[in-house]
């Protein structure tokens, strides 16, 4: 199992390839987009043989996780965000946080949040954390009847900075939108490499590539910034190497952590 972040921070997060991270926060642990399968071939509800290739095995199966309160799927579209295992272990946790449109297709726990939709978790030790639905766009404007409906989450408590989860966004515009209503965050989980499909938006960015990602901290005023889903599959255009010299060139490689 993937070792804890040794930053010593008051909110742990660790990645375990892909997009799924365990997020500690207020006595709560939340998990983002489950995906534990083997490496393998998905194929694409699209016209023609497109697929997408899982080139890493997951370090982690659900059980090592532990005990998980909510999980934050930011869309259950796509096998990279929600895989096979992935969507078995959803009805083992309380709630699953997603888009409205997610929430019925998956029935059961699922709670859709529309952008700017909030609901709250009680926690163990009294108080609450409240979890709000952000916006965001999986590809250029107008992708949304091809990638589908897309949903990032801000985590925040009376008594704790916001964290911030991006889901597989490629707006800065809607990164803006959220930094006027949190920033600054202490914690942004961004969905970095690069996505693109070639056959795809004349191979436009389906998520942020890593010098949108380094904007994407500044506007949010990012303390720390988690990178997350730029490895494992084969669509990502950028690794960890890109994502770390793009915020070596704006300044802001002290923000970075891995958390692996």
């Amino acid at each position: 199992m993937s070792g804890t972040s040794t930053t010593g921070e008051k909110i742990p997060v660790r990645v375990y390839g892909g997009p799924t991270a365990l997020i500690e926060y207020g006595g709560l642990r939340f998990v983002t987009d489950p995906t534990f399968d083997p490496p393998g071939d998905y194929p694409m509800p699209l016209p023609g043989d497109h697929k997408l290739a899982k080139t890493e095995p997951s370090p982690v199966t659900a059980a090592d996780l532990g005990r998980v309160d909510a999980v934050l799927l930011s869309h259950d579209g796509h096998d990279d965000n929600l895989d096979e295992a992935g969507r078995a272990f959803l009805p083992e946790v309380p709630v699953v946080f997603t888009t409205v449109s997610g929430a019925t297709r998956l029935g059961g726990n699922a709670h859709g949040l529309a952008f700017w939709q909030t609901a709250e978790l009680q926690r163990p030790d009294g108080g609450t954390v409240t979890v709000t639905g952000l916006p965001a766009r999986h590809g250029p404007e107008g992708c949304e009847p091809i990638t589908g409906d897309v949903v990032g989450f801000m985590l925040t408590a009376d008594d704790l900075p916001p964290v911030y989860v991006s889901g597989d966004n490629a707006d800065l515009g809607h990164v803006k939108e959220i930094a006027e209503k949190f920033a600054p965050v202490d914690t942004a989980i961004l969905f970095l490499g690069g996505a693109r499909m070639s056959f795809a938006f004349e191979g436009a960015l389906l998520t942020l590539d890593s010098a949108l990602g380094a904007e994407a901290a500044g506007t949010l005023g990012a303390r720390r910034v988690v990178p997350a889903h730029y490895d494992s599959w084969a669509h990502f255009t950028e690794g960890r190497k890109e994502i770390e010299a793009a915020f070596t060139e704006a300044g802001l490689a002290d923000r970075l952590d891995f958390a692996r």
